[in-house]
């Protein structure tokens, strides 16, 4: 048996950190709306922004387990790219919609930060 190259495992490492931070936010939307500035003045965070934070974190757990168990090759190349184009297109919606310079650049930086590492994880992917 030959042994998987580790820099193989990267997308699936990718897929198990995207699902668990996900999970994460579907238990404690704090975790997202804090950094969003989208809590109120008493830190508390309106339901329809849990909602919507949820209904992310749901979508992206799913997307990170379809990356961490994709079989190599174009099952984990789709995978990978709809990882990537979700994390992208989250980065042009901060980028543009949140309030602040400040935070939209911050934010909308680390969603793009992991969206390319995402990409380039494709030449690993098979």
């Amino acid at each position: 048996m030959t042994p998987i190259p580790t820099a193989r495992l990267l997308p699936q490492a990718l897929g198990v950190l995207t699902a668990a931070y996900s999970a994460a936010l579907v238990l404690s939307p704090r975790i997202l709306a804090k950094p969003c500035k989208l809590t109120k003045a008493d830190g508390s965070i309106a339901p329809e922004v849990a909602t919507v934070i949820r209904a992310v974190g749901a979508r992206d757990v799913a997307s990170g387990l379809l990356l961490a168990m994709a079989p190599y090759g174009p099952a984990r190349r789709g995978a990978v790219a709809f990882r990537a184009a979700a994390d992208l297109g989250d980065a042009a919606i901060f980028g543009s919609t949140l309030p602040g310079t400040a935070t939209r650049l911050k934010v909308a930086g680390f969603a793009a930060t992991w969206g390319l590492l995402c990409a380039y994880s494709w030449r690993y992917a098979g």
